[in-house]
């Protein structure tokens, strides 16, 4: 009996890869860059199921061009602003994602950018690696106290709570605005349910954690950014569009605010033009999520997914579930 076929967009860790071979018959796109519309649409005619990237657009469009066999598309990642979730329904196919596995890894990531910025590193690692270092000075790169500070946390979800755990550890005030309430966050970690004008007012750091919608998108603008404190530090390791980030490149030129530290951006791989030249930003390539540990666990979900629906079963994480209903 022939194998079901999956296609992998992009190459995800081998012993992933393996673990899909012993089940179906495997096709991945090696190369070091992502597929076009087109080249997915050819590449993927005719499988049973995708593992994709955020970078893929899941659409009717596409569905329609691979064939009414495919059964599932499971996204290597925990978001899904990439799928047309309503399109996908429609036509009956099953659309997964890996949440909670890098919850830790986003967090502490969230807090390295948190503490870059804060200390000025990356600008004082690029001064001793250019040669300009000539001793010690009292005055010389001054950043800011993150000790006892307000960190203000935009989205109390997984890893919105587990940034404010470690937050903890600094003795910092925890205060937060989200779609929903997280009584256990305010119980167990001391955070504070605020309205998001109170949110950008009172921060010293500013973490979004806000998944990408209609309406987080620019969640934070010019509006909002004039409301933050000069001294505030905004971080972003969500979703590059939840910031407006031609505004945010006004503020920090104009250090409307103080820094920030941004892991994603609007219209990645590109950057407003002038944004990576200046001193008060870190700007990292989308890395949140890369460890070993979490890259193959997010690797695992999504293996199990294709397996589980491939088997008749359903999935352990799906995003549309009233697809299993018919």
């Amino acid at each position: 009996m022939k194998k079901a076929s999956v296609y992998v967009t992009r190459m995800i860790p081998q012993e992933n890869i393996d673990e899909l071979r012993k089940h179906f018959d495997v096709e991945v796109h090696l190369e070091d860059r992502g597929l076009t519309k087109a080249e997915l649409k050819e590449r993927a005619k005719g499988c049973h199921a995708i593992i994709s990237l955020i970078t893929d657009t899941i659409d009717g469009e596409l569905l329609d061009a691979v064939g009414s066999q495919c059964k599932i598309v499971a996204n290597y990642a925990v978001g899904i602003n990439n799928f047309d979730v309503a399109a996908a329904t429609k036509r009956g196919v099953i659309l997964t994602n890996t949440p909670g596995v890098l919850d830790d890894a986003t967090a502490t990531h969230t807090f390295a950018l948190l503490l870059a910025a804060a200390r000025r590193l990356v600008e004082a690692d690029n001064y001793v690696r250019d040669g300009k270092w000539k001793g010690w000075s009292p005055m010389f790169f001054i950043g800011m106290d993150v000790d006892r500070r307000t960190l203000g946390i935009a989205g109390m979800g997984r890893i919105g709570a587990n940034v404010a755990r470690k937050a903890r550890a600094f003795d910092m005030k925890i205060i937060y605005s989200s779609l929903h309430r997280n009584p256990r966050a305010e119980q167990e970690l001391g955070a504070t349910y605020v309205d998001k004008e109170t949110l950008l007012k009172e921060s010293d750091f500013l973490t979004l954690h806000v998944p990408l919608t209609p309406e987080t998108r620019h969640y934070i603008g010019a509006k909002e950014l004039k409301l933050m404190k000069r001294t505030a530090v905004l971080i972003n390791a969500s979703r590059g569009p939840v910031v407006d980030e031609n505004a945010l490149f006004q503020a920090l030129q104009e250090k409307q605010i103080w820094a920030a530290g941004l892991d994603v951006f609007e219209n990645e791989p590109e950057i407003v033009p002038g944004l990576a030249k200046l001193d008060n930003v870190v700007v990292v390539p989308h890395i949140a999520s890369a460890t070993p540990e979490t890259r193959i666990n997010m690797g695992k979900i999504a293996v199990n997914n294709i397996v589980q629906v491939l088997n008749g079963q359903p999935p352990e994480t799906c995003v549309n579930p009233e697809v299993l209903e018919n």
